[in-house]
């Protein structure tokens, strides 16, 4: 125990939490890092539930800010951390660091050069209470450890990552995605992600806002590529179509069809009609700035609710 409280003293490790009603899996979330973190933040966006007081119960120092998106979140968690902080993890209150991850911060960060700005891990998760092992999804390589001041999150409203100044190490070890709320509650989260990634899907046409991306072929990292191939290949597939083509590799080619009844909800939910809504939702503002002669904020304003001129996203 002396052994690991000193090891843990050296890393110099604060994790950041973003919660909205997360009562059901931020003590377990938090469990799985107290014994690695020297400080975790909770910061909470205006919960209804005993996210507040399970947080604080569990240790970690809970802030208050309001929700835009979570690039602008994230972003001004990061400039509340102190100074000392040397290292940063960020999570989602539903995600749980495995042992083996743990094992491999606490003793390989330390001995990282100061060249290197961040590091990759591995991310998997379960469906219905299913570990999605098929469909070419999983595990995705991500950047989620940074070095504090040499990483911020992309300028975007959708599957933002992490951009970091410096080179980048590779960990071998998981985080798991474990969310154990209803089938409900997925499809109306997922709702509300398909809106905030038709933003980005019209901005890369219209250009409104700033444009930032992972997407890089060069350094071939998983996230790049997979952004690149988003942004200049599938964006420019024939809409509705391209979601049909998406289900089909990831359900057929990819063997999707191995991961049982729940893969089945997954790749039919997550792989189909999620993209399929974020098409139909794309061509519904598109429709409505042609029929009310409005440009393409106003449109967004007034069909998906959201005002990208009220908020200053994401700042550097």
């Amino acid at each position: 125990m002396h052994e690991r409280v000193e090891r843990k003293r050296s890393l110099s490790l604060d994790v950041v939490i973003l919660t909205k009603n997360e009562e059901r899996h931020i003590g377990r979330c938090i469990e799985s890092v107290a014994h690695l973190a020297n400080r975790i933040y909770v910061v909470d966006s205006g919960s209804t539930d005993r996210t507040r007081e399970v947080a604080r119960q569990a240790g970690a120092t809970v802030l208050d800010h309001p929700w835009t998106n979570y690039a602008t979140q994230f972003n001004w968690s990061l400039d509340q951390l102190p100074q000392d902080t040397e290292w940063v993890l960020r999570l989602d209150a539903d995600e749980i660091v495995t042992d083996g991850l743990a094992r491999e911060v606490m003793d390989g960060l330390p001995r990282l050069g100061p060249e290197v700005a961040g590091v990759y891990i591995s991310r998997r998760m379960t469906f219905l209470g299913r570990p999605i092992r098929w469909g070419g999804v999983f595990p995705i390589r991500i950047l989620r450890l940074f070095r504090r001041g040499r990483g911020r999150c992309e300028n975007r409203w959708m599957d933002e990552h992490i951009r970091v100044d410096g080179r980048t190490a590779e960990f071998a070890g998981e985080i798991i995605d474990d969310n154990t709320n209803s089938l409900t509650w997925w499809t109306e989260k997922h709702n509300n992600y398909a809106s905030r990634e038709v933003v980005d899907l019209l901005n890369l046409e219209y250009g409104f806002m700033p444009h930032e991306t992972v997407a890089d072929l060069r350094e071939w990292q998983q996230a790049g590529v997979k952004r690149w191939l988003k942004e200049n290949i599938y964006a420019r597939l024939p809409r509705g179509s391209r979601a049909v083509l998406y289900f089909f590799y990831r359900y057929i080619l990819r063997l999707g069809f191995l991961d049982g009844q729940e893969g089945t909800a997954f790749h039919v939910l997550q792989g189909f009609w999620y993209r399929f809504l974020v098409d139909a939702k794309l061509q519904e503002v598109k429709s409505y700035m042609r029929r009310n002669d409005v440009d393409v904020v106003k449109a967004m304003r007034d069909v998906l609710g959201i005002d990208v001129q009220a908020v200053s996203v994401c700042p550097a």
